[in-house]
């Protein structure tokens, strides 16, 4: 237990909101229900008056393993509450947009992932939104952008795919001099090597595709925050436009986060030994791992997380031909566009998460053709870091 007798975060990562039934299971109850009864007529009118915490109306507001799922996450980040979705990406529209209306002004990163760039620049400008986009590691861009009227402030912590690392505090204590919202995506830090609520966020979203399963088999995502921001801003939106996470897929979460601590620290220590290797081979022009020296928030990353996360971003020499002919090499790792997978992967940013940006967007982004992502899985270490070197060595052929 920890000094103010809470438990630690693995063991509310295997125990926190666990809901028995009257048989008493160990795993967690799987209820692949998408209705609920009443012992009456007066009881269903006041489900829908008022609904208790521990009482559901409907799959898609509300579920006892997905209830399981939302009390376990907001636990791990040391948060009130959680509302789980149907995908990463509806997380993070049903958060922007449930805060959001027209007329209000939006600061955020230049540097997301695709999806996230597509509802920043396109959705929400045409239902009247302003956005401000600003260079994520430069402090005075956002001095600049946050304003009086700025509502909310929306970032990765990590950056996919350049590993960015932002001076989260720093950036909340902006947002609430003008009292906006700080929404971070903290899903390549991990829940695991940082606790974004501690840093200044306000709104924490994650993809639980990625780590939280992390053996590549559900969609889910999750929402975490306050429990007035969660019921009262959150939840009516989600569950009015349909984003619900399935009763299936959050109880393959459940048992996913029994193990996540272990996975995500094998994959971190492996993935900050193949950067070191990577970083000195001579096909490599430069390697993004935010616990290596070289990388340019290395003191931030430092003091801001407890490990480097689980990926490894790679700028090859040459450009995309050099970067496909690395890739096609590889004879361990897969291609494939997830990370956070058991398995590892490896992807050609430019032509596949980032591909709709335009070309100046994605140089600007440093996204170039010769830039690959590497998803550090859980094979062994000399297995993997063998796979890689013979692959960077058939660039010379």
């Amino acid at each position: 237990m920890s000094k103010n007798n809470v438990p630690n975060w693995q063991t509310l990562a295997v125990h926190g909101g666990t809901r028995r039934s009257i048989y008493g299971e160990m795993s967690e109850a799987l209820f692949l229900t998408q209705g609920f009864m009443y012992e009456s007529a007066e009881q269903a009118e006041q489900r829908f008056i008022k609904c208790p915490d521990d009482e559901f109306i409907y799959a898609r507001y509300g579920n006892p393993t997905v209830r399981m799922l939302e009390e376990r996450m907001a636990g791990l980040e040391g948060v009130e509450d959680g509302f789980a979705t149907a995908s990463g990406m509806a997380a993070v529209s049903g958060t922007l947009c449930s805060i959001l209306s027209a007329g209000d002004h939006l600061v955020a990163s230049r540097a997301l992932f695709g999806s996230c760039l597509y509802i920043v620049q396109n959705v929400l400008p045409r239902f009247g939104v302003e956005v401000e986009m600003v260079d994520g590691t430069d402090l005075e861009q956002w001095q600049r952008a946050i304003r009086p009227e700025t509502k909310l402030v929306f970032l990765e912590t990590v950056s996919n795919p350049m590993l960015e690392v932002i001076d989260l505090q720093a950036v909340g204590e902006m947002a609430r001099q003008v009292d906006a919202m700080v929404v971070a995506d903290n899903a390549l830090a991990t829940p695991v090597f940082q606790r974004s609520a501690e840093r200044g966020a306000d709104v924490i979203i994650y993809s639980t595709t990625k780590h939280v399963d992390g053996q590549g088999r559900c969609l889910g995502g999750i929402v975490l925050g306050s429990r007035a921001f969660i019921r009262e801003t959150l939840e009516p939106f989600v569950k009015h436009t349909g984003g619900a996470l399935a009763p299936f897929n959050a109880w393959v979460m459940l048992k996913g986060l029994e193990t996540m601590s272990l996975r995500c620290r094998h994959q971190a220590a492996v993935a900050r030994e193949i950067g070191r290797m990577t970083e000195n081979h001579p096909n490599v022009v430069r390697t993004y791992f935010p616990m290596l020296e070289s990388h340019p928030q290395f003191d931030l990353a430092c003091r801001q997380m407890t490990a480097g996360g689980t990926v490894v971003t790679l700028q090859l020499k040459g450009g995309k031909k050099e970067a496909f002919q690395f890739i096609n090499a590889l004879k361990l790792v897969k291609i494939s566009n997830n990370f956070g997978d058991a398995k590892s992967i490896i992807t050609h940013p430019a032509t596949t998460t980032h591909q709709r940006l335009a070309a100046a967007e994605r140089k600007k982004l440093g996204i170039l053709d010769s830039v690959v992502r590497v998803s550090v899985g859980l094979e062994d270490q000399d297995d993997l870091i063998a796979d890689l070197k013979q692959a960077l060595d058939v660039i010379d052929s």
